[in-house]
């Protein structure tokens, strides 16, 4: 009977696989999988208790709800531009360097707009006209772009930060997500000096940049043309620095109030959790906009609610699957062979989540489902539960950082008129590498 569920949980893993590559809804599939295992073990309530628990959880929803008000608010009041222009009217003619500068910033974007997908379309659709006007080809303009979209691995607001640091929390009482994105610091800096290295290196293997060449021109389609244009008119507007500053505001406010600093009086106020930081965030925003607070409001709510249809959807239904597969035995099977086999562990915390990122276009579905799963048994397998929760997620991001199926490279291939595979040809290598640098080295 035994093997018999075993052989089901394989089967309802298999199901899954090609369900998300089949780009069917994440949730739905999750979700009718793990109940469906749940209900053929004869554990039906397995299921449901497992998604009213999920559905529950007080820490991640005050968090990743109120990031996704903040972020619409933003978004809503155009901080988010101003922001990206700030940033990007600098880098004007400075040759073949652009590309893994343009890497670099959209990382440091992603950090405060944390969505892969918003942030490709914010950032690409003035940098990736610009790379092209550049001597940049298309393929690498829209590569060196979607290649920094990992850099929310850094942001108090991600999903995986914040159910991370939900699942600590009930060993260590005070953990916040600042402490989490300290233990993450190592493995994302190193991976993004990597694929800053590969980009680089890859633009000249693939001879991707031509100094006087202006590819933007010579692109055939209007639609493209009028985009560069309307992107270049974007960039001769006026930017207004204190609205540039605004989606910066929650992340020093988080930043101070994880480290000593706010042990100094007068910052004292800034130790806080993510929500408060992310509603005061919205609020100096009102002030500095002067914008009608009844929209600001709604926008705020208004993101609330996508975030929870969205994001807390999408780890409700992987707690379910999680479920469905606890019911068959393979939790517990999978537990006990790794304490066994310790050495497959960081193999498989990392290179699982980033294989099914690649495969799915989604890094979610894996890490939520490994971190559910296998994360809170961290200590039986001798690893911190910090850090192996943390590798899971970091790994899915860099999987989806290297599938033509992702958003978000489907984004810039829009923008730049090619193909999504041409545009992972040039990201697949820095990610590979810098998943296994985590592997074998930092984990």
């Amino acid at each position: 009977m035994q093997t018999f569920r075993l052989l089901l949980a394989i089967a309802g893993i298999i199901a899954v696989i090609f369900l998300l590559i089949k780009k069917r809804d994440t949730k739905t599939v999750l979700l009718g999988v793990g109940l469906i295992l749940c209900v053929a073990c004869l554990k039906p309530m397995d299921g449901l208790s497992a998604f009213t628990k999920y559905m529950t959880q007080a820490g991640l929803i005050k968090a990743i709800c109120a990031s996704m008000g903040f972020a619409f608010v933003m978004k809503f009041t155009k901080c988010d531009q101003h922001l990206i222009k700030l940033l990007i009217n600098p880098m004007k003619n400075i040759g073949f360097i652009l590309v893994p500068l343009t890497t670099f910033l959209t990382y440091f974007i992603n950090i405060a707009i944390p969505s892969a997908a918003g942030c490709s379309a914010a950032v690409g659709a003035t940098l990736i006209p610009l790379l092209m006007a550049s001597g940049v080809r298309p393929a690498m303009a829209g590569a060196a772009v979607f290649a920094g979209t990992f850099g929310s691995v850094l942001s108090p607001g991600s999903a995986h930060n914040i159910f991370v640091t939900d699942m600590v929390k009930k060993s260590i009482a005070d953990y916040t997500v600042q402490d989490i994105i300290s233990v993450q610091l190592v493995s994302a800096l190193t991976s993004l000096g990597i694929v800053l290295v590969a980009m680089t290196v890859i633009l000249f293997v693939f001879k991707d940049y031509t100094k006087g060449k202006n590819y933007l021109l010579e692109m055939n389609s209007g639609a493209t043309v009028a985009s560069g244009g309307a992107s270049e008119k974007k960039d001769e507007d006026k930017v207004n620095v204190l609205y540039a500053i605004m989606p910066l505001v929650p992340l020093v406010i988080l930043i101070i109030g994880g480290t000593e600093l706010k042990n100094v009086s007068f910052l004292a106020w800034t130790k806080m959790g993510v929500a408060e930081a992310m509603l005061l965030g919205a609020i100096v925003t009102i002030f500095v906009t002067m914008t009608n607070p009844e929209k600001i409001t709604k926008e705020f709510f208004k993101g609330m609610g996508s975030a929870y249809a969205d994001v807390i959807g999408i780890i409700i239904a992987a707690g379910v699957f999680v479920a469905g597969l606890t019911a068959c035995g393979a939790i517990e099977f999978i537990i006990e062979w790794l304490k066994n086999e310790q050495g497959y562990v960081r193999f498989g915390s990392t290179y699982i989540p980033f294989l099914m990122g690649v495969v799915t276009g989604s890094g979610d579905a894996a890490t939520m489902a490994f971190n559910a799963a296998v994360t809170p048994h961290a200590a039986d397998l001798g690893f911190d539960q910090a850090k192996l929760g943390m590798a899971a997620a970091i790994a899915g991001s860099l999987g989806r950082s290297a599938s033509p199926l992702a958003g978000a490279a489907i984004v810039c291939a829009g923008l730049a008129m090619v193909s999504p595979v041409e545009i992972v040809k040039r990201t697949a290598l820095g990610m590979l590498i810098s998943v296994t640098v985590i592997a074998f080295v930092i984990l």
